[in-house]
Protein backbone atom coordinates (compact mmCIF):
# COMPACT_ATOMS: atom_id res chain seq x y z
CA UNK A 1 0.00 0.00 0.00
CA UNK A 2 1.07 3.56 -0.66
CA UNK A 3 1.01 6.18 2.09
CA UNK A 4 -1.03 9.33 2.55
CA UNK A 5 -0.11 11.63 5.42
CA UNK A 6 2.14 8.89 6.77
CA UNK A 7 -0.66 6.30 6.84
CA UNK A 8 -1.52 3.41 4.57
CA UNK A 9 -3.98 4.51 1.89
CA UNK A 10 -6.71 1.99 2.54
CA UNK A 11 -9.51 0.81 0.35
CA UNK A 12 -12.15 1.67 -0.71
CA UNK A 13 -10.99 4.09 -3.41
CA UNK A 14 -13.65 6.54 -4.57
CA UNK A 15 -13.92 9.65 -6.69
CA UNK A 16 -17.08 11.80 -6.56
CA UNK A 17 -18.52 14.54 -8.72
CA UNK A 18 -21.47 16.08 -6.87
CA UNK A 19 -23.39 18.06 -9.48
CA UNK A 20 -26.56 20.11 -9.37
CA UNK A 21 -28.68 17.28 -10.80
CA UNK A 22 -26.67 14.07 -10.46
CA UNK A 23 -23.96 12.64 -8.24
CA UNK A 24 -21.40 10.64 -10.21
CA UNK A 25 -19.32 8.12 -8.27
CA UNK A 26 -16.44 5.98 -9.51
CA UNK A 27 -15.27 3.04 -7.42
CA UNK A 28 -12.08 1.04 -7.94
CA UNK A 29 -12.62 -2.65 -7.17
CA UNK A 30 -9.28 -4.39 -6.51
CA UNK A 31 -9.00 -7.82 -8.15
CA UNK A 32 -5.49 -8.67 -6.92
CA UNK A 33 -6.18 -8.92 -3.18
CA UNK A 34 -3.71 -11.29 -1.53
CA UNK A 35 -4.67 -13.99 0.97
CA UNK A 36 -3.04 -11.90 3.69
CA UNK A 37 -5.04 -8.82 2.74
CA UNK A 38 -8.22 -10.88 2.58
CA UNK A 39 -7.60 -12.09 6.11
CA UNK A 40 -6.85 -8.60 7.43
CA UNK A 41 -9.76 -6.94 5.64
CA UNK A 42 -12.37 -5.65 8.05
CA UNK A 43 -15.99 -6.73 7.68
CA UNK A 44 -17.44 -3.31 6.80
CA UNK A 45 -14.95 -2.96 3.91
CA UNK A 46 -16.00 -6.36 2.59
CA UNK A 47 -19.62 -5.29 3.00
CA UNK A 48 -19.09 -2.07 1.02
CA UNK A 49 -17.30 -3.88 -1.82
CA UNK A 50 -19.97 -6.59 -2.02
CA UNK A 51 -22.79 -4.03 -1.91
CA UNK A 52 -21.33 -1.89 -4.70
CA UNK A 53 -20.27 -4.70 -7.05
CA UNK A 54 -23.14 -7.16 -6.52
CA UNK A 55 -25.90 -4.67 -7.32
CA UNK A 56 -26.81 -2.71 -10.42
CA UNK A 57 -29.40 -0.60 -8.60
CA UNK A 58 -29.25 1.04 -5.17
CA UNK A 59 -32.56 1.97 -3.61
CA UNK A 60 -35.05 3.58 -5.99
CA UNK A 61 -32.69 5.97 -7.78
CA UNK A 62 -29.08 4.73 -7.70
CA UNK A 63 -27.76 3.05 -10.85
CA UNK A 64 -24.48 1.30 -11.66
CA UNK A 65 -23.76 1.75 -15.37
CA UNK A 66 -22.52 -1.79 -15.93
CA UNK A 67 -21.96 -1.22 -19.65
CA UNK A 68 -19.37 1.47 -18.82
CA UNK A 69 -17.24 -0.64 -16.45
CA UNK A 70 -13.51 -0.46 -17.25
CA UNK A 71 -11.85 -3.81 -16.71
CA UNK A 72 -8.30 -4.94 -15.94
CA UNK A 73 -6.93 -1.49 -15.10
CA UNK A 74 -3.77 -0.86 -13.10
CA UNK A 75 -4.31 2.13 -10.82
CA UNK A 76 -1.85 3.19 -8.12
CA UNK A 77 -0.03 -0.12 -8.52
CA UNK A 78 -3.15 -2.27 -8.06
CA UNK A 79 -5.09 -4.27 -10.66
CA UNK A 80 -8.86 -4.10 -10.75
CA UNK A 81 -12.04 -2.80 -12.34
CA UNK A 82 -13.47 0.71 -12.34
CA UNK A 83 -17.23 0.99 -11.68
CA UNK A 84 -19.47 3.93 -12.60
CA UNK A 85 -22.42 4.77 -10.34
CA UNK A 86 -24.90 7.65 -10.41
CA UNK A 87 -27.84 8.87 -8.36
CA UNK A 88 -29.82 12.14 -8.10
CA UNK A 89 -28.28 14.87 -5.99
CA UNK A 90 -31.56 15.08 -4.05
CA UNK A 91 -30.73 11.59 -2.69
CA UNK A 92 -27.38 12.74 -1.30
CA UNK A 93 -28.50 12.64 2.32
CA UNK A 94 -29.48 8.98 1.97
CA UNK A 95 -25.98 8.25 0.63
CA UNK A 96 -24.37 10.09 3.55
CA UNK A 97 -26.62 8.22 5.98
CA UNK A 98 -25.57 4.91 4.42
CA UNK A 99 -21.93 5.91 4.92
CA UNK A 100 -22.71 6.51 8.58
CA UNK A 101 -24.55 3.19 8.99
CA UNK A 102 -21.70 1.25 7.36
CA UNK A 103 -19.21 3.02 9.66
CA UNK A 104 -17.31 4.34 6.67
CA UNK A 105 -15.22 6.72 8.77
CA UNK A 106 -13.55 3.79 10.56
CA UNK A 107 -11.79 2.84 7.30
CA UNK A 108 -9.62 5.99 7.42
CA UNK A 109 -9.89 6.46 3.67
CA UNK A 110 -9.74 9.81 1.89
CA UNK A 111 -12.90 10.96 0.10
CA UNK A 112 -12.02 13.12 -2.90
CA UNK A 113 -14.93 15.10 -4.33
CA UNK A 114 -15.51 17.80 -6.91
CA UNK A 115 -18.52 19.77 -8.14
CA UNK A 116 -20.62 22.39 -6.38
CA UNK A 117 -22.08 19.77 -4.06
CA UNK A 118 -18.67 19.09 -2.54
CA UNK A 119 -19.08 22.45 -0.80
CA UNK A 120 -22.85 22.19 -0.31
CA UNK A 121 -22.73 18.81 1.47
CA UNK A 122 -19.35 19.15 3.20
CA UNK A 123 -20.88 19.89 6.60
CA UNK A 124 -23.39 17.02 6.28
CA UNK A 125 -20.59 14.56 5.55
CA UNK A 126 -18.76 15.76 8.65
CA UNK A 127 -21.73 15.92 11.02
CA UNK A 128 -23.67 12.82 9.94
CA UNK A 129 -20.96 10.41 8.81
CA UNK A 130 -17.83 11.85 10.50
CA UNK A 131 -16.19 12.10 7.07
CA UNK A 132 -13.91 14.84 5.75
CA UNK A 133 -14.16 15.67 2.04
CA UNK A 134 -11.03 16.60 0.12
CA UNK A 135 -12.53 19.20 -2.25
CA UNK A 136 -11.08 19.56 -5.74
CA UNK A 137 -11.29 21.98 -8.65
CA UNK A 138 -14.11 20.93 -10.96
CA UNK A 139 -12.49 21.83 -14.27
CA UNK A 140 -9.12 20.30 -13.37
CA UNK A 141 -10.86 17.03 -12.52
CA UNK A 142 -12.90 17.11 -15.73
CA UNK A 143 -9.86 17.49 -17.98
CA UNK A 144 -7.63 15.03 -16.12
CA UNK A 145 -10.39 12.43 -15.98
CA UNK A 146 -11.16 12.78 -19.68
CA UNK A 147 -7.52 12.45 -20.70
CA UNK A 148 -7.01 9.42 -18.48
CA UNK A 149 -10.06 7.47 -19.69
CA UNK A 150 -9.25 8.25 -23.31
CA UNK A 151 -5.67 7.07 -22.78
CA UNK A 152 -6.69 3.67 -21.35
CA UNK A 153 -9.49 3.17 -23.87
CA UNK A 154 -12.85 1.51 -23.41
CA UNK A 155 -11.94 -2.15 -22.85
CA UNK A 156 -9.98 -2.37 -26.09
CA UNK A 157 -12.24 0.02 -28.00
CA UNK A 158 -11.78 3.78 -28.57
CA UNK A 159 -13.38 6.11 -26.04
CA UNK A 160 -13.96 8.92 -28.54
CA UNK A 161 -16.35 8.88 -31.51
CA UNK A 162 -18.13 11.10 -34.01
CA UNK A 163 -21.06 10.86 -36.43
CA UNK A 164 -20.21 10.40 -40.09
CA UNK A 165 -22.56 12.11 -42.56
CA UNK A 166 -24.46 13.96 -39.80
CA UNK A 167 -26.48 16.01 -42.30
CA UNK A 168 -27.90 12.87 -43.97
CA UNK A 169 -30.21 10.89 -41.63
CA UNK A 170 -30.05 7.79 -43.84
CA UNK A 171 -26.24 7.67 -43.96
CA UNK A 172 -25.46 9.04 -40.48
CA UNK A 173 -23.49 6.51 -38.41
CA UNK A 174 -21.28 6.40 -35.34
CA UNK A 175 -17.52 6.11 -36.02
CA UNK A 176 -14.46 5.82 -33.71
CA UNK A 177 -12.10 8.80 -33.48
CA UNK A 178 -8.47 8.82 -32.33
CA UNK A 179 -7.88 11.54 -29.71
CA UNK A 180 -4.19 10.75 -29.19
CA UNK A 181 -3.20 14.33 -30.02
CA UNK A 182 -6.13 16.28 -28.57
CA UNK A 183 -4.74 19.82 -28.39
CA UNK A 184 -6.07 22.34 -28.87
CA UNK A 185 -9.67 21.36 -28.25
CA UNK A 186 -12.85 23.12 -27.26
CA UNK A 187 -14.39 21.12 -24.41
CA UNK A 188 -18.13 21.64 -23.91
CA UNK A 189 -19.32 20.20 -20.58
CA UNK A 190 -23.11 19.85 -20.59
CA UNK A 191 -24.66 19.13 -17.21
CA UNK A 192 -27.21 21.15 -15.22
CA UNK A 193 -25.27 24.10 -16.60
CA UNK A 194 -22.79 24.37 -19.47
CA UNK A 195 -19.09 25.30 -19.30
CA UNK A 196 -17.05 25.82 -22.47
CA UNK A 197 -13.28 25.44 -22.11
CA UNK A 198 -10.44 26.09 -24.53
CA UNK A 199 -7.84 23.41 -23.70
CA UNK A 200 -4.28 23.88 -25.00
CA UNK A 201 -2.56 21.22 -22.83
CA UNK A 202 -3.42 19.17 -19.75
CA UNK A 203 -2.33 22.08 -17.55
CA UNK A 204 -3.20 25.02 -19.81
CA UNK A 205 -6.88 25.79 -20.30
CA UNK A 206 -9.35 28.62 -19.84
CA UNK A 207 -13.10 28.86 -19.41
CA UNK A 208 -14.34 30.75 -22.44
CA UNK A 209 -18.01 31.05 -21.54
CA UNK A 210 -21.00 29.09 -20.30
CA UNK A 211 -24.76 28.92 -20.34
CA UNK A 212 -27.72 27.41 -18.42
CA UNK A 213 -31.23 25.51 -19.79
CA UNK A 214 -30.35 22.24 -18.01
CA UNK A 215 -33.42 22.14 -15.74
CA UNK A 216 -35.45 19.89 -18.03
CA UNK A 217 -33.36 17.02 -16.61
CA UNK A 218 -35.05 17.64 -13.25
CA UNK A 219 -38.17 15.58 -12.58
CA UNK A 220 -39.74 18.39 -10.57
CA UNK A 221 -39.23 20.89 -13.40
CA UNK A 222 -40.59 18.51 -16.05
CA UNK A 223 -43.78 17.84 -14.08
CA UNK A 224 -44.68 21.53 -14.16
CA UNK A 225 -44.99 21.59 -17.97
CA UNK A 226 -46.77 19.60 -20.68
CA UNK A 227 -45.12 16.48 -22.06
CA UNK A 228 -43.74 15.20 -25.39
CA UNK A 229 -43.93 18.16 -27.79
CA UNK A 230 -42.72 20.78 -25.35
CA UNK A 231 -39.99 18.49 -24.05
CA UNK A 232 -38.61 17.88 -27.54
CA UNK A 233 -38.93 21.55 -28.48
CA UNK A 234 -37.05 22.50 -25.32
CA UNK A 235 -34.37 19.90 -26.02
CA UNK A 236 -33.86 21.17 -29.56
CA UNK A 237 -33.72 24.77 -28.38
CA UNK A 238 -31.15 23.98 -25.69
CA UNK A 239 -29.01 21.94 -28.08
CA UNK A 240 -29.08 24.49 -30.88
CA UNK A 241 -28.15 27.24 -28.43
CA UNK A 242 -25.21 25.26 -27.08
CA UNK A 243 -24.11 24.29 -30.58
CA UNK A 244 -24.13 27.87 -31.86
CA UNK A 245 -22.22 29.14 -28.83
CA UNK A 246 -19.66 26.32 -29.18
CA UNK A 247 -19.16 27.12 -32.86
CA UNK A 248 -18.59 30.82 -32.15
CA UNK A 249 -16.13 29.99 -29.39
CA UNK A 250 -14.25 27.58 -31.67
CA UNK A 251 -13.97 30.25 -34.36
CA UNK A 252 -12.86 32.87 -31.86
CA UNK A 253 -10.20 30.57 -30.36
CA UNK A 254 -9.13 29.22 -33.77
CA UNK A 255 -9.88 25.61 -32.73
CA UNK A 256 -11.32 23.04 -35.13
CA UNK A 257 -11.89 20.15 -32.68
CA UNK A 258 -14.97 20.38 -30.42
CA UNK A 259 -15.52 17.70 -27.75
CA UNK A 260 -18.94 17.43 -26.08
CA UNK A 261 -19.21 15.70 -22.67
CA UNK A 262 -21.53 15.77 -19.67
CA UNK A 263 -24.52 13.88 -18.34
CA UNK A 264 -26.96 15.92 -20.46
CA UNK A 265 -25.87 13.67 -23.34
CA UNK A 266 -26.60 10.37 -21.54
CA UNK A 267 -29.08 8.35 -23.64
CA UNK A 268 -29.69 11.53 -25.65
CA UNK A 269 -29.12 10.64 -29.30
CA UNK A 270 -31.36 13.53 -30.39
CA UNK A 271 -28.98 16.13 -28.96
CA UNK A 272 -25.80 14.36 -30.09
CA UNK A 273 -26.96 14.16 -33.69
CA UNK A 274 -28.23 17.75 -33.58
CA UNK A 275 -24.82 18.92 -32.34
CA UNK A 276 -23.03 16.87 -34.99
CA UNK A 277 -25.33 18.31 -37.65
CA UNK A 278 -24.92 21.90 -36.43
CA UNK A 279 -21.12 21.74 -36.27
CA UNK A 280 -20.86 20.21 -39.74
CA UNK A 281 -23.50 22.34 -41.45
CA UNK A 282 -22.65 25.78 -40.11
CA UNK A 283 -18.89 25.31 -40.47
CA UNK A 284 -19.23 23.85 -43.97
CA UNK A 285 -17.50 20.68 -42.81
CA UNK A 286 -14.61 22.43 -41.05
CA UNK A 287 -15.73 21.66 -37.47
CA UNK A 288 -16.21 18.13 -36.15
CA UNK A 289 -18.32 17.37 -33.07
CA UNK A 290 -16.66 14.66 -30.94
CA UNK A 291 -18.26 12.64 -28.15
CA UNK A 292 -17.02 10.28 -25.42
CA UNK A 293 -18.53 7.05 -24.09
CA UNK A 294 -18.18 7.96 -20.39
CA UNK A 295 -19.61 11.42 -21.02
CA UNK A 296 -20.72 12.41 -17.49
CA UNK A 297 -18.13 10.66 -15.35
CA UNK A 298 -14.87 12.45 -16.08
CA UNK A 299 -15.02 14.76 -13.06
CA UNK A 300 -15.40 11.76 -10.74
CA UNK A 301 -12.49 9.96 -12.45
CA UNK A 302 -10.38 13.10 -12.05
CA UNK A 303 -11.21 13.16 -8.33
CA UNK A 304 -10.04 9.54 -8.01
CA UNK A 305 -6.81 10.38 -9.85
CA UNK A 306 -6.23 13.21 -7.39
CA UNK A 307 -6.36 10.64 -4.60
CA UNK A 308 -3.49 8.77 -6.26
CA UNK A 309 -1.61 12.03 -6.86
CA UNK A 310 -1.81 12.79 -3.15
CA UNK A 311 -0.44 9.31 -2.52
CA UNK A 312 2.51 9.74 -4.89
CA UNK A 313 3.43 13.08 -3.32
CA UNK A 314 4.19 11.47 0.01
Amino acid sequence: MKLINGKKQTFPWFGMDIGGTLVKLVYFEPKDITAEEEQEEVENLKSIRKYLTSNTAYGKTGIRDVHLELKNLTMCGRKGNLHFIRFPSCAMHRFIQMGSEKNFSSLHTTLCATGGGAFKFEEDFRMIADLQLHKLDELDCLIQGLLYVDSVGFNGKPECYYFENPTNPELCQKKPYCLDNPYPMLLVNMGSGVSILAVYSKDNYKRVTGTSFGNMMSKEKRESISKEDLARATLVTITNNIGSIARMCALNENIDRVVFVGNFLRINMVSMKLLAYAMDFWSKGQLKALFLEHEGYFGAVGALLELFKMTDDQ
